[in-house]
């Protein structure tokens, strides 16, 4: 990751023989908590006070200032060089958290107050102790010094802030009078090693014939919604499905803060932006849809619908912008729709109900399902397809799904993944399209259709 410098005008040299602790704890290596913020607070101090003199390098300042400030205490080596690495991380890092940054093992970092720091390690929610910070201020400033490369600005009048690191790690704060107890930040990392479906095979997120049987749909133009809770992996498999599209179209991607990263080459992103100090200039994920719809797309991708774009976003899909894709925030696929009907009633268009969800089947044709469970590892729970609406329901029908039986031992979910013995509308489309890539999974399906009926029969006459 490609860190800023705490200000512009530091022009620092440094050299590379620098030692560094990894994962020790602030309070084992100093037992008086007082006397670390002391001088982690004064050196900081110092820092912002004065410029680094052009004629020396950055280890040399720092130790100079470790010189100065601890005058007077026998610091050990091991004191001294921690000492050493917090200061640098303060200047050249993120502060406390450039090493949970750093680590490709945390996928997210929350911290609720200085010395509350949690982070997720392979699903699982962890409290850190091994760093903190000194006070809430000092949590303000790491903030500031993460948001404000980003072209964005926290304080008492812009309180909260969602934004995204250069790498697309997805960060969100917020800071008092919003926050009542101090600032809170936290931190979705971009995790580089989950950006192809064989990963997401390998992790049992999916089968082998659920990626293909995706991989088919979305070369096929069909729509997609990926529904699932916070923390699912929705955006992490949107970006995945996105790749399968072909580098011959123009892909136009909106997301209110960008945490796509796709990796054809025409691809235009759209990002949505806040209100000013004035309190106008917000341009919503609505504006930008209906904006996007005269940019000449053959795909529309929307990071998430939350609201009245969700008209917007079906509007473009039953009007020629085959192939679109989206998430959004639900439990499961008939929730997925439900919320789906709320949002456009959110539009304030005088539709009925009916109508309503008359558009959204001609609109969809594939809802994903992912889950989060209960060990922390996350799976595409169901696969299915709208068949249609009979007047007063849409109706769904399952291809694929993942069954839970129970936990194993040591609290892993136990479940299995299950083919439908069902031959899919979509299929036809896929066929429409001259694909074949699945063809082989329908056959063996129609096969054991074709068993059963065999079966029926035999019991039938038999009778």
């Amino acid at each position: 990751m490609k860190k800023n410098n705490w200000f512009d005008e530091f022009q620092i040299d440094y050299d590379n023989d620098i030692t560094i602790q990894e994962n020790q704890n602030d309070y084992d290596v100093f037992k008086d908590k007082k006397l670390l913020d002391k001088f982690r607070d004064t050196i900081i101090q110092e820092l912002i006070d004065n410029q680094i003199p052009d004629d020396k390098l950055l280890t040399q300042y720092i130790n100079e200032e470790i010189d100065i400030i601890t005058e007077g205490y026998d610091l050990s080596n091991l004191e001294r060089n921690h000492l050493f690495n917090l200061i640098e991380n303060e200047i050249n890092g993120y502060g406390p958290i450039t090493e949970l940054l750093d680590d490709d093992s945390v996928t997210e970092i929350m911290v609720n107050s200085p010395n509350e720091i949690y982070i997720e390690v392979d699903g699982q929610l962890l409290r850190d102790e091994t760093i903190s910070f000194i006070n809430d201020e000092h949590i303000i400033r790491t903030i500031q010094r993460i948001v404000q490369p980003l072209g964005r600005t926290i304080d008492s009048s812009n309180p909260m802030v969602d934004s995204h690191l250069p790498d697309g790690s997805r960060i969100n704060a917020i800071i008092p009078p919003l926050a009542v107890k101090g600032p809170v930040l936290t931190i979705r990392k971009f995790k580089k090693s989950m950006d192809n479906i064989e990963t997401l095979i390998g992790n049992g997120t999916l089968t082998p014939y659920m990626a293909r049987f995706l991989q088919a749909c979305v070369e096929a133009k069909l729509n997609i919604i990926v529904c699932g809770g916070t923390g699912s992996g929705k955006t992490t498999l949107l970006n995945i499905l996105s790749n399968f599209i072909g580098s011959n179209e123009r892909i136009i991607t909106i997301e209110d803060a960008v945490e796509l990263r796709l990796k054809q080459q025409h691809v235009i992103s759209l990002e949505t932006r806040n209100v000013n100090y004035d309190n106008d200039g917000e341009v919503t994920i609505r504006d930008l849809v209906r904006n996007s719809l005269r940019m000449r797309p053959d795909r529309i991708i929307v990071g998430e619908v939350r609201g009245k774009e969700a008209f917007d976003m079906l509007q473009a899909m039953n009007t020629g912008h085959d192939g679109s894709l989206t998430t959004l925030h639900a439990n499961s696929p008939s929730d997925a729709l439900n919320r789906l009907e709320t949002m456009i009633l959110m539009s304030e268009m005088d539709i009925p109900l009916k109508a309503i969800r008359g558009y959204i089947d001609k609109a969809l044709d594939l809802v994903v399902n992912v889950e989060r469970l209960s060990d922390g590892r996350r799976k595409v729970t169901s696969i299915s397809e709208i068949v249609g609406f009979d007047g007063e329901n849409i109706i769904l029908k399952e291809i694929f799904a993942f069954n839970q039986n129970g936990l194993t031992e040591n609290g892993e979910v136990d479940g299995e993944f299950v083919l439908y013995s069902y031959i899919p509308k979509v299929y036809k489309k896929i066929k429409n399209r001259g694909i074949d890539s699945v063809d082989d999974i329908f056959n063996e399906v129609s096969e054991h259709l074709k068993e059963i009926e065999k079966k029926k029969a035999k019991a039938k006459k038999d009778k």
